[in-house]
């Protein structure tokens, strides 16, 4: 398989079947524009038709996973029914398209994680992050309903009454918090980050390997019996992106400033 088509993403072979992808915009947080947001929905695919890979673990360039949409992207975006048209399918890939591919993913969170490299990082299989690495779903921020994985995974992983809190009021949540209430499969210290998911993916690489893809296949199903609530996310997700409040929102961001969103304003 050839992956020198990807402008974004590195790729490094390891022993036993692991191939180690970096999101590489680390110059913006590896914040994800036009062309990585496709590059994340299409890699798992030729993950899956790769035959040299067992394996793939996911992490961030520099200091971020991923630092969530490009502002330009997001204006871009609203009020833009080919661009939203666009969105909604890659969006959906994303989640899909890790659902659905045999081998199993591991993703090392090695600091910032929002918007679609959340998804990326939260619909891994194993999810390692570091202690001092951070995340937020965000879309509340930007105000835009939890749309792309929310809706389909955090309440299987941490209970509505948790998810329904950190996807409404996207307050921030650290490695060890992740951990504790189940978002994630472990927190370690950001120095042993990437070596843990390499030896977790070894581990993967090195057993049975129908037995570990039946195994991922049987458990997503619990997965995709949400399949309807994220398809009904993500629509009204997109949705919103013809509305004013992400308008303000994205304005808020750029101007790091508190929004004053027009749908609160008496």
């Amino acid at each position: 398989m050839n992956f020198g088509a990807y402008d974004h993403l590195l790729f490094d072979r390891k022993p036993d079947g692991v191939l180690l992808i970096t999101i590489n915009r680390p110059e913006v947080l590896n914040a994800t524009h036009e062309r990585l947001h496709r590059e994340l929905a299409d890699v798992w695919r030729d993950v899956a038709a790769d035959d040299e890979t067992r394996v793939a673990v996911i992490t961030g360039a520099g200091k971020a996973f991923s630092s969530g949409g490009d502002l330009a992207m997001i204006e871009r975006q609203t009020k833009n029914f080919p661009a939203v048209r666009t969105a909604l399918k890659e969006a959906s890939d994303i989640v899909y398209n890790i659902v659905n591919c045999e081998k199993p993913v591991v993703s090392a969170i090695n600091g910032v994680a929002v918007g679609a490299g959340l998804a990326v990082a939260l619909m891994a299989d194993i999810s390692i992050i570091s202690e001092d690495a951070r995340f937020t779903d965000g879309h509340l921020r930007l105000g835009v309903g939890a749309g792309d994985h929310a809706a389909i995974i955090w309440p299987l992983l941490c209970g509505m009454a948790k998810a329904k809190y950190y996807l409404m009021t996207a307050d921030f949540i650290d490695g060890r918090e992740a951990e504790r209430i189940g978002l994630v499969s472990r927190c370690v210290p950001a120095e042993q980050l990437l070596p843990t998911a390499l030896e977790v993916a070894t581990k993967l690489g090195r057993g049975p390997q129908t037995a570990v893809r039946w195994t991922k296949r049987a458990l997503n199903h619990w997965i995709l019996q949400a399949a309807p609530t994220f398809e009904a996310s993500l629509a009204l997700e997109m949705l919103n992106f013809f509305d004013d409040d992400v308008v303000e929102g994205t304005a808020a961001i750029r101007e790091r400033r508190d929004p004053s969103f027009p749908s609160a304003t008496p």
